[in-house]
């Protein structure tokens, strides 16, 4: 099992914790109150994710092989949505990022539980991270 299956089983189990929709709702917003500060000098217009309903800028920088992203919205299930997505592809080879398939939508049920505007931001931001990741699979 790769870093990114390891990362989505954790998940899933993690969401198997909570009996209904209202408590997993709470934890994505809780997970969202955690992501690191995320300066106003990394909004430019070209990080910015289209797609969302919401406002959402993603940063991407590599080190030693790995790309590492942060990212910041101005919506709190957005925020922990995007919380998900760090723990599953950041600090992970590009390679490991391109070939990774979300399975955790489906797994923990964010594919039957957010709204068609937020399922597409989800899918633009999982983009986003796979179009860097391509970029930095070909520079690397």
């Amino acid at each position: 099992m790769n870093e990114i299956e390891s990362a989505q089983a954790e998940l899933i189990d993690d969401f198997r914790l909570f009996d209904n929709w209202v408590d997993r709702y709470q934890y994505i917003i809780d997970l969202g109150r955690g992501l690191h500060d995320f300066p106003a000098d990394w909004r430019p217009e070209d990080c910015r994710i289209h797609g969302c309903q919401s406002q959402v800028w993603l940063r991407t920088d590599c080190a030693d092989g790995r790309l590492t992203f942060a990212a910041i919205s101005d919506s709190a299930i957005v925020s922990g949505l995007i919380a998900i997505l760090m723990r599953v592809y950041s600090d992970k080879h590009p390679e490991e990022i391109v070939a990774a398939t979300p399975e955790f939508i489906g797994a923990i049920g964010l594919d039957a539980h957010l709204s068609p505007t937020r399922s597409n931001g989800l899918n633009s931001m999982i983009e986003a991270i796979k179009r860097a990741a391509g970029a930095g699979a070909d520079a690397g």
